[in-house]
């Protein structure tokens, strides 16, 4: 994989209500707040630095990873959909393409954000103790997008410990997913 063009960490506090200070380099960014209902994620509301608060709002349904990102103004973002309980990919829907949230292509806690043509955009990866994280960044990508995929991940760092499975792989070189599809592919076969 190439050397990435922009790294942010991340800091957790909290149990129950958990807070994810998003720092890049030396600058905090925001704080990310996540609130429960019961034992159910509801809602999480980033309030950054400077610029416009984001609401991640549960929606309607029973399947995991169900959100939806609005502006503080009401405007739609994007949305995410996990269409199986067996399968850990995660659809994401931005109105301009499709990404997806998939685990890493190894034996280590970590996911991936996938575009349907450029491949892989960035890495979400846990510290190894703690609840820190790490997250690589390897092409463009918008910040709220970014914000939305580590959301996700951020909840489910324990189902991404087995590697993604060859047919998650196989759909992402199909779709021209990038080099760790196509080796995913090529060793299913």
């Amino acid at each position: 994989m190439a050397e990435p063009i922009a790294t942010y960490r991340t800091e957790v506090s909290g149990l129950w209500t958990r807070r994810h200070t998003v720092w890049k380099d030396q600058e905090k960014l925001g704080v990310l707040t996540v609130e429960r209902r019961g034992l159910v994620v509801s809602v999480a509301t980033w309030r950054p630095e400077k610029g416009e608060v984001l609401t991640f709002r549960r929606d309607p349904g029973i399947l995991r990873s169900q959100f939806s990102l609005w502006t503080e103004g009401h405007e739609w973002l994007g949305s995410s959909l996990r269409w199986s309980f067996l399968r850990r990919e995660i659809s994401l829907s931005t109105g301009n393409k499709p990404h997806r949230v998939l685990p890493l292509p190894t034996f280590r806690r970590g996911w991936r954000l996938v575009a349907p043509k450029t491949g892989e955009l960035l890495r979400l990866l846990p510290g190894l103790l703690g609840r820190s994280a790490r997250i690589e960044v390897y092409r463009k990508v918008d910040f709220e997008l970014l914000l939305f995929a580590y959301f996700l991940g951020s909840m489910l760092w324990t189902e991404s410990f087995w590697p993604a499975h060859s047919a998650e792989d196989e759909s992402d070189a199909l779709l021209g997913g990038g080099n760790a599809g196509r080796a995913g592919a090529a060793n299913s076969r």
